[in-house]
């Protein structure tokens, strides 16, 4: 309590017989200087490594699942969908799908290409999802065990992904990871995409 206490009375004593005054009237500590100042307060979010999150993400789920994952059976990866509207996606909700399904298979599970299939979008550029009919339809095809799946919520500075590994025949939930990733230049331009 007397810490903060401090805090209060000593620091308004600091920046008032501070000489340097901002435009807006602010008193600044020469120290400090206004363009540092500047500067904190204009902090823009930059790109985190999305390659690496993405791999980070599926190693967890790897972890999380592995007792009930058989390396021998093969996986489908659909694109990630926006939280707010199922059947939205974008550039990012579909290289995010991507780079999960690279780590799966540099894990050593296979994993069947749903890229090469035309029949499995449901509208163009909008990716492969996983309630629909036609993914249904592969997954029994290929006699795949599990669909990496998922959702991403974008907010003021970050996007939250979720990542699950699900089984299609009974839409249980293997393993789930949640993440987030700042919302820098490179995240925003793969969401503007969205449609």
């Amino acid at each position: 309590m007397s810490r903060i206490l401090v805090l209060f009375i000593f620091v308004p004593l600091l920046l008032v017989g501070c000489e340097t005054t901002s435009p807006k009237g602010m008193h600044v500590h020469p120290k400090v200087g206004l363009n540092t100042l500047s500067k904190l307060f204009e902090r823009k979010p930059v790109d985190d490594d999305l390659v690496g999150a993405s791999h980070r993400a599926a190693d967890g789920l790897i972890e999380k699942a592995k007792s009930k994952l058989d390396a021998d059976q093969a996986f489908v990866a659909a694109s990630f969908v926006n939280i707010d509207d199922l059947s939205q996606s974008s550039s990012f909700g579909r290289i995010i799908s991507q780079q999960l399904a690279s780590q799966f298979s540099s894990r050593g599970y296979k994993l069947v290409e749903m890229l090469l299939r035309k029949d499995i979008y449901i509208k163009q550029k909008e990716g492969e999802f996983l309630l629909s009919r036609q993914l249904m339809d592969v997954a029994l095809e290929h006699d795949v065990q599990a669909a990496i799946v998922g959702t991403y919520a974008v907010g003021v500075s970050s996007v939250y992904v979720t990542a699950k590994v699900i089984d299609p025949s009974n839409r249980v939930v293997l393993a789930s990871h949640d993440y987030e990733l700042p919302l820098g230049p490179n995240t925003k331009h793969l969401l503007m995409g969205e449609n």
